[in-house]
């Protein structure tokens, strides 16, 4: 069994070129989220498969700063709109803390690319254009202005103007580069109008304009030798942006255009990300609360068209879940449901991973892990000692003690920890926080509550059981006493988080001191 990037890999394969070149680009608009750096992941993906064929390749990234600023993105003020129209390189930047605008949206970006371990080579709209890249194709495409309109009303509802041309220069007067309309040209020249009145001519040697989207993804296809680039599902629509950019790519520039992986967008909670509303989650954030692996395990465990939504809230609990089981099967520690399940899997997991490791990594559950850290109060040896009293642990780790642990596993047990602790401070429910308290809270008790917490505390004294024994226990109680389940474990939060909610009974009981519970219970501390 393959994985569809490994599919992709040999599909390019087939093609015998001295060296691929996987492009990804991403327009700096704002904030770079999850959903609108997904071709970088898999760009990177589909390199190493490659790689890992013997066929060279690179990933490359194209910031495309030279696009004009449409929507004021999250969280810059109303201020902004001034700089609608205008090239996101010339704005500048909104805290004054980088060169400009660019800068202060791409650098939180590109810091995280280490940690996702991606080495790209990176190229700037703007800079091409300044340094001559595409003078040469700029002339091309000017030249052929007519034979590249036909392509365009092939797949428009009105046709272009028959002055149109396929060039945006950047208004002299007002810095805009979407309102300007090119109608003619000789000799480098360029003569446009704006909308703001202006009236002006410019050199296309001086890199103060660009091609037209569609005809500059053809050139700097054949620029950068481009041989494969995912890109957003839009793209890939009939008739869209990547149909007119291949047939420009081969009638213009002689280039066949690079093999597509079209991917669809992934949502947010439901909802489209927007960095105009703020609706977004950027790789940053997602390496607060998880693993890197973890990001590229979401990304790569289903085909790129099929629909991803992330939700950072409780059912993150449930997908780390998943991921951790993935590992264990890996591994063989855990049993797959079926052979196809088991080789799917292995597979997913194999490239999700950043370094596969011969052994499986020191695993603890993520979802206890947010019980045994509020009950810890962030004490990484007392998180430790909950975790191996409630057989948390490997089963080769059972009589380890937290000063043995060597330094991998260590490393592991800090990395998850720090992502539970910001995990509960950015995204938990109210439900799901709670702190032991000092004191007994005044909530009451109902006789049978109180009476059920007195024999629940006659059992734990002197004994020790297992979460799963303790779980019994407590049935044989309510069956005895006659007691409804929510009632009976109402009283052990009441009277210990002053919650009428909490973790799992039996498991919460044994993570705490056991003689801190018996008084407790019998309200003597």
């Amino acid at each position: 069994m393959k994985h569809w990037i490994e599919n992709v890999a040999d599909s390019l394969i087939e093609r015998d070129v001295p060296e691929h070149v996987i492009a990804s680009g991403t327009s700096i608009s704002g904030s770079i989220h999850i959903g609108n750096s997904c071709d970088v992941f898999i760009a990177n993906a589909v390199t190493k498969a490659l790689k890992n064929q013997g066929a060279p390749a690179e990933v490359i990234w194209i910031a495309d700063d030279y696009d004009p600023l449409r929507k004021v993105p999250y969280p810059l003020p109303p201020e902004y709109e001034k700089y609608l129209g205008i090239p996101y390189a010339h704005i500048p930047c909104p805290e004054g803390c980088c060169e400009n605008f660019v800068e202060h949206f791409k650098k939180p970006f590109i810091d995280t690319l280490d940690d996702f371990g991606i080495s790209l080579k990176e190229y700037s709209g703007e800079k091409m254009y300044k340094e001559g890249i595409y003078n040469d194709y700029i002339r091309i495409a000017l030249e052929n202005a007519p034979k590249i309109r036909e392509i365009f009303n092939k797949y428009r509802e009105h046709a272009l103007a028959d002055d149109w041309l396929p060039y945006n220069p950047i208004c002299e007067e007002c810095g805009r580069i979407n309102t300007t309309f090119a109608y003619g040209y000789e000799d480098d020249i360029v003569h446009y109008r704006c909308n703001c009145g202006h009236e002006g001519s410019m050199d296309i040697k001086s890199g103060k304009g660009k091609l037209t989207w569609r005809v500059e993804w053809a050139a700097r296809w054949k620029i950068l030798g481009i041989t494969c680039e995912p890109f957003g599902k839009d793209h890939a629509a009939s008739g869209g942006s990547y149909d007119v950019s291949s047939i420009i790519s081969q009638e213009i520039f002689n280039y066949p255009a690079p093999y597509p992986v079209p991917y669809e967008w992934i949502t947010l909670k439901g909802d489209a990300m927007s960095k105009s509303k703020g609706v977004f989650f950027t790789p940053g954030q997602w390496l607060e609360i998880g693993k890197p692996e973890t990001l590229n395990y979401f990304l790569f465990r289903s085909k790129p068209l099929k629909h991803k939504d992330f939700n950072p809230e409780m059912p993150f609990l449930d997908f780390i879940d998943q991921y951790d089981r993935v590992e264990k099967i890996y591994y063989g520690f855990e049993e797959p449901a079926s052979q196809k399940e088991g080789e799917k899997s292995k597979k997913i997991y194999e490239m999700s991973q950043i370094e596969l490791k011969d052994e499986m990594p020191f695993q603890p559950s993520y979802r206890f892990m947010t019980v045994a850290y509020q009950i810890a109060d962030g004490d990484i040896k007392k998180v430790f000692e909950i975790l191996k009293k409630n057989s948390q642990l490997p089963e080769n780790m059972n009589n380890v003690d937290f000063e043995n642990l060597n330094e991998e596993d260590l490393k592991n047990l800090e990395m998850r920890m720090d992502h539970v602790k910001n995990w509960l401070g950015t995204y938990a429910p109210e439900f799901v926080k709670f702190s032991v308290m000092k004191k007994i809270p005044k909530l009451p008790l109902g006789e049978d509550q109180t009476k059920f917490l007195l024999k629940l505390a006659d059992l734990l004294e002197g004994n020790e059981y297992t979460a799963e024994e303790l779980h019994d226990e407590m049935y044989n109680l309510l069956t005895e006493m006659d007691m409804k389940p929510q009632k009976a474990f109402q009283a052990i939060y009441k009277i210990i988080i002053g919650k009428k909610q909490g973790p799992r009974a039996a498991s919460f009981v044994l993570s705490l001191d056991n003689d801190f519970v018996v008084k407790r219970f019998r309200k003597e501390a």
